[in-house]
């Protein structure tokens, strides 16, 4: 292989390789046609940008180990509508959901040339925050399961990103020390920071050109990973592409 110093490249899914953010956005879209609006939200716009906190914010709490992940679903689900829903009723209205959500699934136009382009040279698995029977499901439906040597999820381990025991269990299955490991993940804090401090070569995907972190390794679109990897552009130069 070209370089000496990385075997292997762990991913994140969601918002890396899969969009899920525009996924998330259209399912919700024509999920709220036959739903209807939360009481004190006129318009859908409103409601996408509500669900979006509500997301982000229960994320936060199922990482921390605040919540299971069942559990952050019906959280999201009685915060977004304000109704005191019993878990089956939070579950129906998230099934609901997600039969429009999964019909807006798509993968980046970059995922498949880049993983193309370095197919040949790195070996490739997942490390995700959600549950394995999920993002199995997904990468199937996506039709790059075949891709991975190892898909790995928080909650089927038990820890989750940031802990470096999340990284160091996908290192393991991969049977490779974490200096040996590329991270690629959108979030800065948990993908990123958390793959640095396990001893991983953590980049931030940075596909909104947020930047402002000057500390990480940044590329803003998947087609540079390649050259960054394979010693065109220094590994390791801080906030390399603006």
């Amino acid at each position: 292989m070209a370089t000496d110093e990385i075997h292997a490249v762990l991913w994140d899914i969601d918002d890396t390789l899969f969009d899920y953010t525009s996924a998330d956005r259209a399912g919700m879209r024509e999920h709220l046609k036959t739903e209807g609006l939360p009481d004190g939200i006129d318009t859908v716009e409103q409601a996408l940008v509500r669900w979006r906190e509500i997301t982000e914010h229960h994320w936060a709490r199922h990482s921390a180990g605040e919540a299971d992940f069942q559990g952050q679903r019906r959280d999201r689900v009685r915060d977004f509508t304000g109704r005191l829903l019993s878990d089956a009723e939070a579950d129906e209205w998230f099934d609901r959901h997600v039969v429009h959500y999964e019909a807006a699934w798509k993968l980046f136009a970059d995922t498949v040339p880049v993983l193309d382009a370095l197919a040949a040279d790195y070996r490739h698995a997942v490390l995700s925050n959600s549950a394995l029977s999920v993002q199995d499901r997904k990468l199937r439906a996506l039709g790059v399961r075949d891709r991975f040597e190892a898909v790995l999820c928080a909650v089927d381990l038990g820890v989750s990103k940031p802990h470096a025991a999340a990284f160091h269990a996908a290192c393991d299955a991969l049977g490779l020390p974490p200096e040996r490991v590329a991270y690629v993940g959108d979030h800065p804090d948990i993908d990123t920071v958390g793959a640095v401090a396990a001893g991983l070569k953590g980049i931030w995907l940075d596909r909104r050109g947020r930047g402002g972190r000057p500390e990480l390794l940044r590329i803003t679109e998947l087609s540079q990973l390649p050259g960054l990897l394979r010693g065109h552009t220094r590994f390791g130069a801080q906030d390399t592409f603006g």
